[in-house]
């Protein structure tokens, strides 16, 4: 354990200054019909389960358009004729087509209301293909504010790629975008001019050169997915790969950069095998094997796309060259190839069913870095750097957002949230057991979508402890706990403040090198100590302040 000296109140809260993730930030406190259709679980959408996505798509770099369809297999839960897909302006839907019939359909902004004519009996699987075309949004920020990255390499070739996280899978293809339920399995066909390649979620099953010098690539994903894992990667690619003797056997792990980033990438991806071992090792089985591991280089910095993980960390270990904790460990790997590969099992794997708790993505996966930091280099280093993450807290709002409006939480999901899951690593106080839950957490949840509640209930069963409280302050208020020692003489006296009814978490704390577990509540409490002289130290580990009186 970190212990640091009694006198110091060790959380400092900075600026996240223009440390961003994902396409967060949005502080609503206003919401649209927009806003409901995109994130709630409408009757029209409520009705229906999908099953496979067929995506067939041609892509013109020259004229930055998308042109395809998709067809929809879903199964009939209820009785109903009208059918909810999305699709985001300035796209535009053209045609539904359900047993060779034409279908009428009303647009209402990014929601499109299918009238089916067929009788849809309770069971049934039935298809429905939606046509589109047009100019998908363009990427203002990607991954931030995502879209469509049309950029060039530096050899003039084009350079593309989708980031969609909160904005929508919707801004490029046509779904039923919300995050309660995952497609079954899915194909992606795209077709793109030669000579560039096109690399999706899952395995390549083949090209297809076409007469007009373009290829189609034909992608097949076996695993659910959700849509907004879902990519395109353009660009002049070159492949290399290895196979690695993982948990459940070889898994294929390949990796696409553009052709003059051949060496600087088999340098540096070296750090994939290195998180395979350490998440398997703390996570359980890498969850994907059927559709392999793949890391492809982007025009943007990087992104968790099922199977086919994004990045654009320059080949630079930290972030962008610079370590988030401040201490030093946040250098020992590359940012982009550890947290985005994480998110394989807490986005992926583990996925919210709304984006209100999104803190399920994206506190687990903050907190997997330190987890990489603990199994190469120690529990000191990785104790080392969770806690240095603090720097970047803003406590500006609570890290649940709103529901069924498509609405996240703070940004500090991030590293509140990773701080919170050290803190309840401090309570297991043993590792054994604390590494079996985190395996069990994601072989009860595999390939499923949860809320903030079966999150919750899991814990507190695998830890033995109520944790109400205990997660009602940290992702529902701002308030950061604070421990209240006063030291007269041969007594302690300890208490907290600024808790919510409930909270409860026991804290170590070293009398005299020796520790003493203490289980503060909001009355004051006493023990006495082995002399007047006796020596105070607090823990950095738990996420708390300290007040030394």
């Amino acid at each position: 354990m970190t212990y640091l000296k009694s006198v110091l109140t060790f959380i400092i809260i900075f600026s996240l200054g223009s440390l961003s993730y994902a396409q967060l930030g949005q502080n609503k406190k206003a919401f649209t019909r927009q806003d409901s259709l995109r994130g709630s679980i409408t009757p029209e959408r409520a009705w229906w389960d999908i099953t496979y996505y067929d995506l067939n798509i041609k892509v013109t770099p020259a004229d930055k358009y998308i042109a395809g369809s998709n067809t929809i297999h879903y199964k009939v839960l209820q009785p109903s004729n009208l059918l909810q897909v999305d699709l985001q302006t300035p796209l535009k839907m053209t045609r539904a087509v359900q047993d060779g019939r034409d279908l009428e359909i009303r647009h209402e902004g990014n929601a499109h209301f299918i009238k089916l004519t067929k009788e849809q009996l309770p069971g049934m699987i039935n298809q429905v293909q939606v046509f589109y075309e047009g100019n998908p949004r363009e990427a203002r920020n990607a991954p931030w504010d995502g879209g469509i990255s049309w950029k060039k390499d530096r050899n003039g070739n084009d350079f593309i790629a989708s980031s969609c996280q909160g904005l929508g899978a919707s801004v490029w293809w046509p779904n039923k975008d919300h995050m309660y339920q995952e497609v079954d399995s899915m194909a992606i066909r795209v077709n793109v001019p030669n000579p560039l390649m096109n690399v999706s979620n899952g395995r390549l099953i083949k090209t297809e050169p076409k007469e007009d010098n373009t290829t189609t690539y034909h992608w097949f994903v076996k695993n659910p997915i959700n849509n907004y894992g879902v990519n395109i990667n353009i660009g002049d690619y070159v492949n290399f790969s290895e196979v690695y003797d993982g948990e459940k056997g070889d898994l294929d792990m390949n990796y696409f950069v553009l052709r003059d980033n051949l060496e600087k990438a088999q340098e540096q991806f070296k750090d994939a095998t290195r998180m395979m071992e350490a998440f398997e090792h703390w996570f359980g089985p890498y969850p994907f094997y059927e559709d392999s591991f793949k890391l492809v280089e982007v025009p943007y910095l990087g992104m968790e796309h099922q199977s086919s993980v994004t990045y654009g960390n320059r080949f630079r270990n930290g972030y962008l060259g610079r370590d988030l904790s401040g201490t030093g460990w946040g250098m020992k790997f590359d940012f982009i190839i550890i947290h985005e590969s994480g998110h394989e099992w807490f986005a992926n794997n583990i996925t919210n069913k709304d984006i209100a708790d999104m803190w399920i993505h994206e506190s687990f996966t903050a907190y997997s870095e330190s987890l990489f930091l603990d199994y190469h280099y120690g529990t000191q280093a990785s104790n080392e750097y969770v806690i240095g993450t603090r720097r970047s807290l803003r406590n500006d709002r609570p890290i649940i957002g709103v529901y069924d409006v498509n609405h996240e939480g703070s940004g500090d999901m991030y590293y509140k949230g990773a701080n919170m899951i050290h803190t309840l690593r401090q309570m297991v106080n043993d590792d054994q057991k604390w590494r079996g839950i985190l395996r069990n957490m994601n072989k009860r949840f595999y390939h499923s979508t949860v809320t903030t509640k079966d999150i919750e209930s899991f814990l507190s069963i695998a830890i033995g402890v109520n944790l109400d409280g205990f997660f009602d302050q940290y992702l529902r208020t701002t308030k950061v706990p604070e421990l209240v020692l006063s030291q007269k003489k041969n007594r302690l006296t300890y208490k907290w403040k600024n808790v919510v009814d409930g909270f409860h978490l026991p804290v170590r704390i070293l009398i005299d090198d020796e520790p003493v577990l203490l289980n503060p509540t909001k009355e004051a409490q006493e023990i006495k100590l082995p002399s007047k002289e006796s020596s105070i130290e607090t823990d950095a580990n738990y996420f708390i302040d300290y007040k030394i009186k």
